[in-house]
Protein backbone atom coordinates (compact mmCIF):
# COMPACT_ATOMS: atom_id res chain seq x y z
CA UNK A 1 0.00 0.00 0.00
CA UNK A 2 2.74 2.40 0.66
CA UNK A 3 4.14 1.55 -3.22
CA UNK A 4 0.68 3.17 -4.15
CA UNK A 5 0.96 5.92 -1.82
CA UNK A 6 4.00 6.85 -3.25
CA UNK A 7 2.93 6.66 -6.72
CA UNK A 8 0.16 8.66 -5.84
CA UNK A 9 2.18 11.70 -4.32
CA UNK A 10 4.74 11.66 -7.29
CA UNK A 11 2.22 11.59 -10.25
CA UNK A 12 -1.52 12.45 -9.30
CA UNK A 13 -0.81 16.69 -10.27
CA UNK A 14 0.24 15.77 -13.74
CA UNK A 15 -2.28 12.45 -14.33
CA UNK A 16 -4.97 15.01 -13.27
CA UNK A 17 -3.62 17.72 -15.20
CA UNK A 18 -3.97 15.19 -18.75
CA UNK A 19 -7.28 13.86 -17.56
CA UNK A 20 -8.51 17.36 -17.01
CA UNK A 21 -7.11 18.36 -20.25
CA UNK A 22 -9.95 15.78 -22.16
CA UNK A 23 -12.71 15.71 -19.77
CA UNK A 24 -12.50 19.62 -19.00
CA UNK A 25 -14.45 19.25 -15.62
CA UNK A 26 -12.53 19.03 -12.23
CA UNK A 27 -14.89 16.94 -10.51
CA UNK A 28 -14.90 14.11 -13.62
CA UNK A 29 -10.99 14.58 -13.82
CA UNK A 30 -10.73 13.36 -10.52
CA UNK A 31 -12.95 10.04 -10.69
CA UNK A 32 -11.13 9.53 -13.88
CA UNK A 33 -7.85 9.97 -12.16
CA UNK A 34 -9.40 7.84 -8.98
CA UNK A 35 -10.30 4.80 -11.57
CA UNK A 36 -7.20 4.68 -13.43
CA UNK A 37 -4.88 4.96 -10.72
CA UNK A 38 -6.70 1.51 -9.48
CA UNK A 39 -6.17 0.23 -13.08
CA UNK A 40 -2.60 1.15 -12.98
CA UNK A 41 -2.25 -0.39 -9.69
CA UNK A 42 -4.04 -3.65 -10.73
CA UNK A 43 -2.64 -3.82 -13.96
CA UNK A 44 1.19 -2.83 -12.82
CA UNK A 45 2.14 -6.55 -13.30
CA UNK A 46 1.76 -6.30 -17.36
CA UNK A 47 4.26 -3.00 -17.31
CA UNK A 48 6.96 -4.00 -19.64
CA UNK A 49 9.99 -1.19 -19.15
CA UNK A 50 11.30 -2.82 -22.64
CA UNK A 51 8.35 -1.23 -24.27
CA UNK A 52 8.81 2.41 -22.91
CA UNK A 53 8.83 4.65 -19.59
CA UNK A 54 6.26 3.75 -17.15
CA UNK A 55 5.14 7.47 -17.13
CA UNK A 56 4.44 7.02 -20.25
CA UNK A 57 2.66 3.54 -19.61
CA UNK A 58 0.56 5.32 -16.58
CA UNK A 59 -0.24 8.29 -18.48
CA UNK A 60 -1.42 6.31 -21.06
CA UNK A 61 -4.20 4.73 -18.94
CA UNK A 62 -5.53 8.24 -17.46
CA UNK A 63 -5.99 9.23 -21.26
CA UNK A 64 -7.74 5.92 -22.04
CA UNK A 65 -9.56 6.53 -19.24
CA UNK A 66 -10.50 9.94 -20.28
CA UNK A 67 -11.52 9.52 -23.26
CA UNK A 68 -13.47 6.59 -22.89
CA UNK A 69 -15.93 8.70 -20.88
CA UNK A 70 -15.90 11.87 -23.16
CA UNK A 71 -17.11 9.49 -25.49
CA UNK A 72 -19.92 7.47 -23.60
CA UNK A 73 -20.88 10.73 -22.14
CA UNK A 74 -21.37 12.22 -25.74
CA UNK A 75 -23.79 8.92 -26.48
CA UNK A 76 -25.51 9.74 -23.59
CA UNK A 77 -26.32 13.59 -23.75
CA UNK A 78 -27.47 15.83 -26.61
CA UNK A 79 -24.34 17.82 -27.66
CA UNK A 80 -24.96 21.56 -27.11
CA UNK A 81 -22.23 24.02 -28.79
CA UNK A 82 -22.15 26.38 -26.13
CA UNK A 83 -21.17 23.83 -23.77
CA UNK A 84 -17.96 24.84 -23.37
CA UNK A 85 -18.22 27.91 -22.74
CA UNK A 86 -20.44 27.39 -20.01
CA UNK A 87 -17.80 24.98 -18.53
CA UNK A 88 -15.15 27.55 -18.07
CA UNK A 89 -13.32 27.08 -15.04
CA UNK A 90 -10.92 29.34 -12.91
CA UNK A 91 -8.20 27.08 -12.31
CA UNK A 92 -4.74 26.90 -13.60
CA UNK A 93 -4.45 25.77 -17.08
CA UNK A 94 -3.86 21.86 -16.81
CA UNK A 95 -0.91 22.70 -18.95
CA UNK A 96 0.87 24.18 -16.16
CA UNK A 97 1.50 20.96 -14.62
CA UNK A 98 2.82 19.41 -17.69
CA UNK A 99 5.42 22.67 -18.53
CA UNK A 100 6.71 21.91 -15.14
CA UNK A 101 8.05 18.03 -16.03
CA UNK A 102 11.16 17.14 -16.68
CA UNK A 103 10.82 16.08 -19.92
CA UNK A 104 8.49 18.50 -20.94
CA UNK A 105 11.33 20.75 -22.76
CA UNK A 106 12.77 17.81 -24.64
CA UNK A 107 9.08 16.77 -25.84
CA UNK A 108 8.83 20.31 -26.67
CA UNK A 109 12.16 20.19 -28.83
CA UNK A 110 11.38 17.45 -30.34
CA UNK A 111 7.53 18.73 -31.42
CA UNK A 112 9.39 21.52 -32.89
CA UNK A 113 11.09 19.64 -34.98
CA UNK A 114 8.11 17.90 -36.90
CA UNK A 115 6.23 19.54 -39.88
CA UNK A 116 3.44 22.26 -38.44
CA UNK A 117 0.22 19.83 -39.81
CA UNK A 118 1.76 16.82 -38.56
CA UNK A 119 2.74 18.45 -35.34
CA UNK A 120 -1.23 19.85 -35.03
CA UNK A 121 -2.56 16.22 -35.37
CA UNK A 122 -0.22 14.77 -32.45
CA UNK A 123 -2.24 17.80 -30.35
CA UNK A 124 -5.45 17.56 -31.70
CA UNK A 125 -4.90 13.96 -30.89
CA UNK A 126 -2.86 13.65 -27.14
CA UNK A 127 -4.19 17.06 -25.62
CA UNK A 128 -7.72 17.51 -27.20
CA UNK A 129 -8.63 13.76 -27.57
CA UNK A 130 -10.06 13.83 -30.51
CA UNK A 131 -9.97 10.45 -32.52
CA UNK A 132 -8.42 10.23 -35.97
CA UNK A 133 -11.78 10.20 -37.36
CA UNK A 134 -12.44 13.68 -35.96
CA UNK A 135 -9.41 15.34 -36.71
CA UNK A 136 -9.26 14.28 -40.37
CA UNK A 137 -12.92 15.77 -40.30
CA UNK A 138 -11.93 18.68 -38.69
CA UNK A 139 -8.50 19.42 -41.09
CA UNK A 140 -10.21 18.20 -43.66
CA UNK A 141 -8.31 15.59 -44.71
CA UNK A 142 -8.44 11.51 -45.34
CA UNK A 143 -8.54 9.38 -42.99
CA UNK A 144 -5.83 7.36 -44.20
CA UNK A 145 -3.45 10.33 -44.22
CA UNK A 146 -4.00 11.42 -40.62
CA UNK A 147 -3.49 8.35 -40.04
CA UNK A 148 0.17 7.77 -41.50
CA UNK A 149 0.51 11.52 -39.89
CA UNK A 150 0.16 10.09 -36.38
CA UNK A 151 2.39 6.86 -36.60
CA UNK A 152 5.26 8.46 -38.46
CA UNK A 153 4.75 11.43 -35.97
CA UNK A 154 4.78 9.14 -33.04
CA UNK A 155 7.85 7.08 -34.59
CA UNK A 156 9.80 10.69 -35.04
CA UNK A 157 9.21 11.76 -31.41
CA UNK A 158 9.83 8.54 -30.18
CA UNK A 159 13.44 8.55 -31.90
CA UNK A 160 14.02 11.89 -30.85
CA UNK A 161 13.13 11.34 -27.71
CA UNK A 162 15.45 7.81 -27.07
Amino acid sequence: MAALRRLYDREAAFLFAVALRIVRRREVASDVLHDAILDIWERAHTFDPRRGAGRAWITSIVRYRALKHVRTARREAPSDPEDGARIADDAPDPLAALAASQDAERLRTCLAQLQADRRRVLLLAYVDGLSQAEIAERLGAPLGTVKAWVRRSLLALKGCLS
